[in-house]
């Protein structure tokens, strides 16, 4: 019997023990121990590098996937000679072994995990899979994580570890019962191969940048209205805390019941990091408003260094609604008792008169 159709019977029942093994946490195992001889030991395994595709700059505050493309680049470095062939049957077998041996650097069953280095980035997917990687192999297709970067994260380089865990085999051992040579072909008769495999695990540093770009926030905001009260002043102070200026910037409510306004914007201009500015919105309240803290929502629509529009995230302005005032109608109604009253008395003494 040829070695190819020997083989395969021989492989298939090798495979679950071998994944038992592995499951195991064992750095080392082997399939099935059928004996066997070893000619050679190779030097060298698997080396793993990943880097981004496409791009590895994004915005703060932004949900983003990163796209890493894994390469092996690891090779054979040598080998050494355990075992002498003393006869054509073993000159055989150890051919075989050499074959085989050459798939020492083939990365099995890799399991990517990302991790962040940094509170201002999370990392929200999963453990990313990977069937084999050949020596000079790069993904068909690029790993992807998904990750989200805080709300005001300083620009510069972040740090990310992309942890690897796979399986490579580190050794083949042969076996035959004979050579058979018919009609001037040779075949190894009840030829077997067992494989022993080693767990390997690596860590490779990702380096993303989040890009420099404007971003704010509120230092002070007043506001304490009346139920039923109109044009109601509400100011708000905003400061650049981002790296690049605006221009054309434009402070805007998002309105909602009990308030309404027809003066829901107010013109920033220009400003440069580090700068504040303060604005004034006016503001109605309906008359059946609850009294109670409320956040009204508030953005700056603005012009970036590139020249793009560009729409910041949403900020609260806290505001305060009290009952409906009668501090000026009872003073109204004093008054007019007053005047009622007078004009009775001038009244009563112009009758007698």
């Amino acid at each position: 019997m040829e070695i190819n159709l020997v083989k395969l019977a021989v492989l298939l029942p090798l495979m679950v023990p071998a994944m038992l093994a592995a499951a195991s946490g064992q750095s080392t195992y082997i399939p099935y121990e059928l004996g066997g001889d070893n000619y050679y030991t190779m030097q060298g395994g698997p080396d793993i590098s990943a880097s981004i595709s496409g791009t590895d700059e994004f915005g703060r505050g932004d949900t983003v996937t990163v796209y890493l493309d894994l390469t092996n680049y690891g090779r054979i470095l040598g080998f050494k000679e355990d075992q002498t062939p003393q006869n054509p049957k073993e000159y055989a077998l150890a051919a075989s072994e050499l074959q085989k041996e050459y798939s020492k650097p083939t990365a099995l069953g890799i399991t990517a995990t990302l991790s962040s280095l940094s509170p201002q980035i999370e990392v929200k997917s999963g453990d990313q899979v990977v069937e084999s990687l050949k020596s000079g192999d790069k993904t068909k297709e690029p790993l992807q994580f998904s990750i989200k970067i805080g709300e005001h994260a300083p620009a510069g380089e972040y740090s990310l570890q992309l942890n690897l865990s796979y399986d490579y085999q580190d050794n083949v051992r042969v076996y035959a019962a004979k050579l058979l040579t018919e009609g001037g072909v040779q075949s190894l008769v009840n030829y077997r191969e067992s494989y022993v495999y080693q767990k390997a695990n690596q860590s490779v540093p990702i380096i993303i940048t989040v890009k420099k770009e404007a971003d704010f926030e509120i230092l002070n905001a007043s506001g304490i209205l009346s139920a039923g009260s109109k044009k109601e002043e509400v100011s708000a102070t905003y400061r650049n805390i981002g790296e690049d200026p605006i221009r054309d910037a434009v402070a805007r409510l998002s309105i909602f019941k009990p308030f309404s306004s027809t003066d829901d914007q107010a013109f920033i201009g220009s400003m440069q990091p580090g700068e504040e500015k303060t604005v004034v919105f006016k503001i109605d309240v309906d008359s059946d408003a609850t009294p109670k803290e409320y956040g009204i929502n508030s953005e700056i629509k603005y012009t970036d260094v590139y020249g793009d529009t560009v729409i910041s995230e949403s900020m609260k302005i806290p505001v305060t609604v009290k009952e409906e005032s009668s501090s000026l109608l009872l003073p109204a109604i004093v008054l007019l008792l007053i005047i009622g009253a007078v004009g009775g008395y001038w009244y009563k003494k112009k009758k007698k008169a």
